[in-house]
């Protein structure tokens, strides 16, 4: 099913108009769904995911974030608190018409979209993570597993100097930006990140990475439980996310839960394995 182009125009309260390119596909009648992406993607992650859906009629929009879309692009880190995203997530779906909306996060996505169900549960009808746990186990796991430190080393680089990140990232061509998805992305796909990364002397990637620089421990730690209907899924060769938060996740949900393990499967599940992203979606929609 064809997907389109789309403009979504929230109001800051510090700065200002913000603007956020989105594709969007399916029903204007269906289910609405609204997907999030992870670092370092954007909208275009989720197009082995939109179509399918978009064919079950559901309504699907997938927005570039705060920071990846050019007309909401704040210039200093304070205007990437997470409170900040996720309450962009919120006007999002009062925005497109919605009352509510099933979220569907990967990556830093998965972690805003958590942050939603748990603040803001009457705007959720259901929640679906892939990757990333409940900030709260992943966390825990930050203070009690050193496995899991050792995959988070990289967060401290991308905090303390993104501009240093980026030109590391970008120089010869891209090639260490290409190295992070470990061939679970398409050459064409890579070519596009590469080519939207690259823009405007980095500024969507410097942007992207201030996500970390905002980012606050204690809160992440103190972020509620989830109450609404939740499915996690996680693959077990995942380089970012480690067994022990994977498995803690479900002490976070106090509603139904669904934790699904991809054996084989590592980070970039939109990508890596769409059709078991279409099917988990689907199945929690459809409850």
């Amino acid at each position: 099913m064809p997907t389109e182009n789309a403009q979504i125009h929230l109001e800051d309260p510090v700065w200002g108009d913000l603007v956020f390119e989105a594709v969007r596909a399916g029903s204007d009648e269906g289910e609405p769904v609204l997907l999030l992406h992870g670092f370092p993607q954007n909208s275009g992650e989720w197009a082995h995911v939109m179509p399918a859906l978009a064919a079950q009629g559901m309504s699907v929009v997938a927005p570039d974030q705060r920071g990846y879309s050019p007309g909401a692009r704040p210039s200093d880190v304070s205007g990437y608190r997470t409170e900040l995203l996720a309450n962009d997530v919120v006007a999002m779906i009062s925005a497109l018409g919605w009352d509510s909306a099933h979220l569907v996060g990967h990556d830093w996505g998965a972690i805003i979209a958590w942050w939603v169900a748990a603040t803001h549960p009457e705007a959720v009808r259901s929640l679906t993570t892939l990757s990333v746990p409940h900030p709260g186990a992943f966390g825990s796991a930050l203070v009690q597993d050193p496995a899991q430190r050792e995959k988070s080393g990289y967060i401290g680089f991308f905090r303390n100097d993104p501009e240093k990140a980026r030109d590391v990232l970008l120089r010869a061509a891209g090639l260490t930006l290409r190295t992070m998805y470990g061939g679970a992305v398409s050459a064409a796909d890579l070519d596009a990140y590469v080519e939207f990364f690259g823009a405007h002397d980095g500024a969507a990637l410097v942007a992207g990475m201030r996500w970390y620089g905002a980012m606050s421990e204690q809160e992440m730690m103190s972020v509620p439980a989830v109450s609404v209907p939740t499915t996690f899924v996680w693959g077990d060769e995942d380089i970012a996310i480690g067994a022990t938060a994977a498995h803690a996740c479900s002490q976070y949900v106090t509603g139904e839960f669904d934790f699904r393990i991809l054996e084989g499967r590592g980070h970039w599940l939109p990508d890596e394995d769409p059709d078991a992203v279409v099917d988990a979606v689907m199945t929690r929609v459809g409850r």
